[in-house]
């Protein structure tokens, strides 16, 4: 049976919310020195509403990727107390963070694609040097 067209957008109403309200923590409101610049790139609502996922792109290494995702998750019960405040609902979901590379494997797309492109274009020219007359 499809899922009613409101439920749907209600859920994409929250997720966006969420998205907001934990972006804005992430800029100045958790002090925990392990959570490095980052922000939300997207929030997952699970269909019934009791958990949540949030994706999370850090600038730094892996190693920063690492002790913002631990950060993250020692700060949840924070954050969900804070969200709890600041939309004045009874349940949030219970949050899971992971980190989105989706940038860093952009990137690295772009390169490999880039190398292809350069490699091909060395051969059309070699084999447009070997068919090209000899004039002399």
């Amino acid at each position: 049976m499809p899922e009613q067209r409101a439920r749907t957008y209600h859920r994409n109403r929250v997720a966006s919310t969420f998205s907001e309200e934990i972006g804005a923590m992430l800029e100045g409101e958790l002090s925990d020195p392990r959570i490095a610049p980052s922000y939300v790139t997207d929030v997952v609502l699970a269909p019934g509403g009791k958990s949540a996922r949030v994706f999370v792109a850090v600038h730094g290494s892996e190693a920063e990727e690492e002790s913002t995702l631990a950060g993250l998750m020692a700060a949840r019960a924070f954050i969900r107390s804070q969200i709890r405040e600041r939309m004045g609902v009874r349940h949030v979901p219970d949050l899971t963070f992971a980190i989105d590379r989706s940038e860093r494997m952009t990137g690295r797309m772009d390169e490999l694609l880039g190398r292809l492109a350069k490699r091909d274009r060395k051969r059309e020219e070699k084999a447009a040097s070997a068919v090209a007359p000899i004039e002399g």
